[in-house]
């Protein structure tokens, strides 16, 4: 809605033409005036006010960007736009559910509205979701794309390293084939903090106890919904699964985890987990 007096003496006072009456007859004079168009504008040094003109007229606008990180709950996603410098509007009171916005570095131009962009990232979920199931393994524990959701935000909960992704969800589809309890921390962390993010303190007994549809220690199956908003590689290793027959995992002290099949094998696993935890903390093994 800038008229082109009003674009030629912003452009004099960021010091990117030397005059607005000259930028302003320069542009009439060509019949460049019509053709000037709204956005944000970087000007390399000592640009001509020709240039300048054309930079604007072409509509090379600059490219924000912003980055959505895996693993964070719809209401920190929605805490990072709110933050997000050159976004205006605000969030729409009724939030996306969980786990349907797709991490990702999104681009935006200036003065872009804050619902446009969820529009933006909730399309990129539904796409990668839909990619995600169409490319699934053969054999699975799950019978759809809204489980292979649920399922890969436990993924992206339980393990950043990228080469466990699949195996960890070996142990999942391996647990749920066989009706164990997943008996996954996230889920109740998820369950007590409602959302928020994370609890800043360790898990204790009674924790686990904690009566949610949440608790995968309480409750058989998948929990009602998602945890968090998972990644691509997530997605897809909820679809396809290792060949491993893993039934248990715990960490091993350097951001992995230790697999085992049985649970004598996973007790020691556990016993030499504690054992690194108190070696840590200061006190005798």
């Amino acid at each position: 809605g800038s008229g082109v007096a009003h674009i030629a003496n912003q452009l004099a006072r960021a010091g990117v033409v030397g005059s607005a009456l000259v930028f302003r007859g320069g542009v009439r004079l060509e019949g460049s005036d019509k053709t000037l168009r709204a956005g944000e504008f970087r000007f390399p040094a000592g640009i001509s006010m020709r240039d300048a003109a054309a930079l604007i007229a072409a509509g090379k606008t600059v490219k924000r960007r912003l980055t959505i990180a895996e693993g964070l709950t719809t209401l920190q996603v929605m805490a990072v736009l709110r933050a997000a410098d050159g976004l205006e509007g605000t969030i729409p009171e009724k939030l996306p559910g969980e786990g349907t916005i797709l991490p990702e570095t999104y681009f935006y131009d200036h003065g872009e509205k804050r619902s446009i962009m969820i529009r933006r990232m909730k399309n990129a979920m539904d796409q990668a979701v839909q990619k995600a199931w169409a490319g699934r393994g053969p054999v699975l524990s799950i019978s759809s794309s809204r489980e292979a959701l649920i399922l890969a935000s436990l993924i992206e909960k339980e393990t950043g390293v990228a080469a466990e992704r699949a195996r960890i969800s070996a142990v999942f589809h391996n647990r749920l084939k066989k009706g164990m309890r997943l008996q996954t921390d996230p889920t109740v962390v998820y369950a007590i903090a409602g959302g928020v993010g994370s609890l800043h303190r360790p898990l204790t007994r009674k924790d686990l106890k904690v009566a949610s549809p949440y608790n995968t220690y309480l409750n058989f199956g998948l929990p009602p919904g998602p945890i968090a908003n998972p990644g691509r590689a997530s997605l897809v290793a909820a679809v396809n699964p290792s060949s491993h027959k893993d039934l248990y995992f715990v960490a091993d002290g350097n951001g992995g985890h230790l697999f085992a099949r049985t649970l004598k094998q996973h007790n020691r696993n556990v016993a030499r987990w504690r054992r690194l935890q108190r070696q840590r903390n200061g006190a005798r093994p």
